[in-house]
């Protein structure tokens, strides 16, 4: 029901787009209409004259529930075969000049199905095609919980977004007036809002000083101005191909393409951006490059990176982004042939500048000779007084500065431009880049003239588009504790990281980093883990021993692949350099671990090969059901120089630093840790070795575009006792909240709680409790007496015994919310968060083992008795759709019974497989089927993950119903079948279910 408020919003947010040109549709309130003013448009852009049955049979070929494929007719250039044959070759709207189509704004519209009756509040039209939605609240609301609503209203029955022109809505906006976010439409795979949380980003406007523009009048103006709009949907969208996704560019990318486009148009020299690591470079690099593909004054557009891998990522990124954009280029002879090609598809090519620099590389030798004689350089003479725009990736790599001064010469006419997180100033030039020896850089105004955009890490944490860092400077304690001036040994630190490594990463959800000072110490620590981890340890089941992990580079012995990747690895060329055998025999022994520890087949001499299955191990992961067991992840890998730069992973969490790192090289470094996943994941964490606050301090005022104080106070995470201070007040916060129900405030009595409104209001309070525990969770620093006061502000079996009501809460709270309601009841606007109260190290295969420990009546230290198994299912949304049968299998065994967990995986599996033909005989019953009909009906489904509505006709066909009555029937029968066929499913789409969801 739309409130006053909401009324008086939508009425302003018309006039304003009438002041800017937009055509009020008062008349289009419903689909008939909507689509009459579609077909008017479309006749009138394609000069075309429909009858009605070919405007049906349009409307039917265009109209999809693939939100993917109908993007690219959007945008396309589409055929349809008219009624006498002859074929008509159309455009939905001015494709080539998106600005001179028709803006029209319709709002209150009804879409009328046979399931559904939904109203929209704004409704956007370009040429008659509704792209824009804008839904407007009156209450203030979390942007997951609006993307959330959306979303479940896409998932109605009869939705129009499925079987209406409503389906190429490309973009919703949500506003209350004061706060307006937007996203971008796409498939229901692509949002997830339970323990396995996923969502696409949400965003908020800012202008070019990266300031926010969230007042709807503001963001109006700014943002839905005709020709903004239609720049924002035409250029600055991505169809994701490998993904079959829609990604929406955030503002600071769009300014920094835009920039490099009217510096091009305009032929105003060189410049570069500054967009801070984990900013999303790659993106809009590419779109850069795709958009002088199309600029006819240029001639070749190079996307240079600096290592062979980094080429692999960049030209995955870019195919990711659009399907086979980009070839690969195995060798110089082949990027020569694809530089001098007049190939459309050659025109944008991702490269290494070590590749580049052979090709402008004068010496006519037997290296870099064609068969006719000719060297590289003399067979690229033909492009070098042609406009070649240069755009690098990362501009200030090792062999940068040998290639720059080369290129400027062969190309007099070419623009260059550089990415950076982390810009040379004269502060940062020169600084000790290996241990011993001095490096320097050119600053990147030296080499770049100008800076064209900035978005500093100090902008991105601010807009959570990067994570803060907990920095944790390990002083020592108990007999661990450094002389003055001195590191810790190598022994204390790696006691100190197996001490602290389960709290740090959520008990081995995340992984992490050790960045060590050589070679050397890397084998050291790689063989101290070995040999302390294989010591007889108590047996603790959260505290199984870490896989570790160690890559460095091999001596190069000639090997160009390898002087390739060590050219950007200054500490490991230089270590390779002395006793380089006792170095590549130590190498191949921690491969041969790694082959033992996975069951690979790496070799040192394709070095490359385990580089990649190492990256792989680290980034692959979805958590919690991965299909990637714990096993066979890497909790740490140890590493010299590789992995801090350039390496991104949402499931890297932590670096251990026992190096020395300043400026640029610090910043890289522990930017490895940031990139956000979720609430599980609240900050980077780094735990450093080796007492260098001075050199982040000065690292932070160098870096964050701001005053360094403030800047400090935004980077770092607030200290352990502030943050028990909050955790005090939110549990005192719920304290009383359960008084004024007249209740103690105990994980028992909030069964006792009246009424859907309070027991909203207790999964407000104690969500707030998870979210700063599991933000102290992961502190390393926290000193016995602060582990002390968290204990008493909640104990820790009070905190799960709250978690396993706060489930059974949330579960119903969200059974009412999926059946809708009035906007202002407050269960509407609840989000529970799932993904806080789910847990890395309690999977299935840890079940089952302490399962099998109960049956077995293990040593009282070991033993886990019924009560605290069900607590700790209870605990924890890992096992939400699975807990009660889990519990009542619980149930049928004895503690001392002794079976083993295989027989106690059979026997679940078993027990699970007789409750399920129960279940389904009782709704055979109820809807007077035979069971063996209705399981093969079940079995269809789950064998092809597909419902077909025609085999539920069937079913229901001996029963010889009206067709009324028996679209009852299948509702009601599948109103019963669904949990049974979503636990079957464990979490997979069956596609065609949505009609009955």
């Amino acid at each position: 029901m739309t409130t006053t408020k909401e009324q008086q919003i939508e009425q302003k947010l018309i006039n304003n787009l009438v002041d800017l040109k937009y055509i009020y549709r008062k008349d289009i309130r419903d689909r008939d209409a909507l689509e009459n003013n579609f077909r008017d448009k479309f006749e009138a852009l394609n000069k075309v004259k429909l009858t009605d049955s070919e405007f049906v049979r349009l409307r039917d070929q265009i109209v999809s529930s693939d939100v993917f494929a109908v993007s690219k007719i959007l945008r396309g250039l589409n055929s349809f075969e008219r009624e006498d044959g002859t074929p008509l070759h159309y455009t939905l709207v001015n494709i080539k000049e998106w600005c001179k189509n028709t803006f029209e704004v319709v709002n209150q519209l009804r879409i009328n199905t046979q399931n559904s009756f939904h109203r929209y509040d704004v409704i956007l039209l370009i040429n008659g095609v509704p792209i824009v939605q804008i839904e407007l609240k009156a209450l203030d609301v979390s942007p997951r919980r609006a993307m959330q609503q959306i979303v479940d209203y896409k998932n109605d029955p009869g939705n129009g977004y499925s079987n209406t022109l409503l389906c190429f809505v490309q973009l919703f906006v949500v506003s209350n007036q004061a706060n307006t976010w937007y996203f971008a439409n796409n498939h229901s795979r692509h949002f997830s809002f339970d323990a396995d949380e996923r969502f696409l980003p949400v965003y908020q406007f800012a202008g070019e000083d990266n300031q926010k523009i969230v007042h709807l009048d503001d963001f109006t103006e700014h943002f839905l101005a005709k020709c903004t709009l239609a720049e924002m949907v035409s250029r600055y969208m991505v169809l994701v191909a490998s993904e079959q996704k829609l990604m929406m560019m955030r503002p600071y990318q769009v300014y920094a393409v835009q920039a490099i486009v009217e510096c091009i148009h305009q032929n105003r020299g060189n410049g570069y951006i500054w967009h801070t690591t984990g900013s999303g470079k790659t993106l809009t690099s590419f779109k850069a490059s795709t958009l002088l593909k199309d600029n006819p004054d240029i001639e070749k557009c190079l996307f240079v990176v600096d290592r062979k891998d980094l080429d692999r990522q960049t030209r995955e990124e870019f195919n990711r982004f659009q399907e086979g954009c980009v070839e690969e280029n195995t060798n110089t002879e082949k990027l020569v042939q694809r530089l001098i090609s007049n190939d459309y598809a050659d025109k944008v090519i991702v490269t290494t500048i070590q590749k580049l620099g052979i090709a402008l590389n004068s010496r006519n030798n037997a290296d870099n000779k064609s068969k006719k004689g000719q060297s590289y350089k003399e067979r690229l003479q033909p492009l070098s007084k042609k406009r070649v725009v240069f755009i690098f990736d990362e501009c200030h790599r090792s062999q940068f500065g040998e290639n720059h001064k080369a290129i400027k010469e062969f190309f007099p006419n070419a623009q260059l431009f550089g990415f950076t997180g982390t810009p040379i100033f004269e502060t940062n030039s020169s600084y000790q880049q290996i241990e011993g020896r001095e490096a320097s850089f050119k600053t990147t105004e030296d080499l770049f003239q100008k800076r064209l955009h900035a978005y500093t890490i100090t902008h991105a944490i601010e807009d959570r588009n990067v994570l803060r860092f907990h920095i944790d400077y390990f002083k020592g304690e108990g007999d661990v504790k450094p002389k003055s001036g001195d590191t810790l040994s190598r022994q204390a630190v790696v006691e100190t990281i197996l001490k602290k490594h389960h709290g740090a990463t959520a008990c081995k959800k995340f992984n992490a980093i050790l960045a060590t000072a050589s070679i050397n110490d890397a084998i050291e620590y790689h063989r101290l883990f070995k040999e302390i981890q294989a010591q007889p340890q108590a047996e603790d089941d959260s505290f199984l021993p870490l896989n570790i992990a160690c890559v460095f580079s091999p001596p190069a012995e000639g090997n160009k692949d390898v002087q390739q990747l060590q050219e950007d690895l200054p500490q490991e060329r230089v270590d390779n350099e002395e006793e380089p055998n006792i170095k590549k025999e130590a190498l191949k022994e921690i491969i041969a671990d790694y082959n033992e520890k996975y069951g690979t087949n790496h070799h040192i001499n394709n070095f490359d090969l385990y580089y990649q299955d190492v990256q792989k191990r680290i980034k692959d992961q979805q958590y919690p059901n991965s299909d990637l067991a714990h096993s066979q992840k890497i909790d740490i890998i140890i590493v010299v120089d590789m992995l801090l730069t350039g390496f991104d992973s949402k499931y890297l969490n932590t670096l251990y630093v026992d190096k020395n790192l300043k400026y640029h090289g610090l910043i890289q470094a522990f930017s490895r840790t940031n990139r956000v996943l979720n609430d599980t994941k609240p900050y980077g964490n780094v735990l450093e070795f080796r007492g260098q606050d001075s050199a982040v301090d000065e690292a932070i005022a160098l870096f964050s575009g701001e005053d360094a104080q403030r800047s400090k106070e935004i980077w770092l995470v607030d200290a352990a006792p502030k943050v028990i201070e909050q955790l005090k007040k939110a549990v005192s916060s719920l304290n009383e909240f359960m008084q004024s129900q007249g209740l103690e405030c105990a994980p028992e009595q909030v069964a006792n709680l009246k009424g859907d409104d309070a027991r909203a209001q207790f999964v407000n309070s104690f969500k707030e409790v998870q979210r700063l525990k599991t933000q102290l969770d992961q502190y390393t620093d926290l000193t016995p007496e602060e582990s002390s006061n968290i204990e008493q502000v909640i104990p820790e079996d009070q905190m799960l015994a709250f978690r396993g009501v706060y489930l059974d809460t949330a579960q119903k709270l969200k059974a009412r919310q999926d059946k809708g309601g009035d906007e202002s009841d407050p269960i509407q606007q609840l989000d529970f968060e799932f993904v806080l109260f789910a847990s890395a190290v309690i999977d299935y295969d840890y079940i089952m083992g302490l399962i099998s420990r109960y049956s077995q009546g293990t040593p009282q230290k070991q033993k886990m008795t019924r009560r605290q198994l069900v607590g700790l299912l209870s605990s924890t949304a890992n096992f939400m759709e699975e807990r009660e049968e889990m519990i009542a299998y619980i149930d049928t065994l004895k503690a001392g019974e002794g079976l083993s967990e295989q027989a106690i995986r059979e026997g679940y599996e078993a027990f699970k497989a007789e409750q399920f033909t129960g279940q389904l005989a009782q709704i055979s019953k109820m809807h007077k089927l035979e069971i063996h009909t209705l399981q093969m009906f079940v079995d269809g489904i789950m064998d092809r993950m597909i419902f077909d509505g025609e085999q539920l006709t069937d079913l229901l066909s001996p029963q010889e119903l009206g067709w009324k009555e028996r679209r009852k029937k299948e509702l009601a029968l599948m109103a019963d079948l669904m949990p049974l066929l979503k636990k079957l499913a464990q979490g997979r789409e069956i596609s065609g279910l949505d009609a009955y969801e």
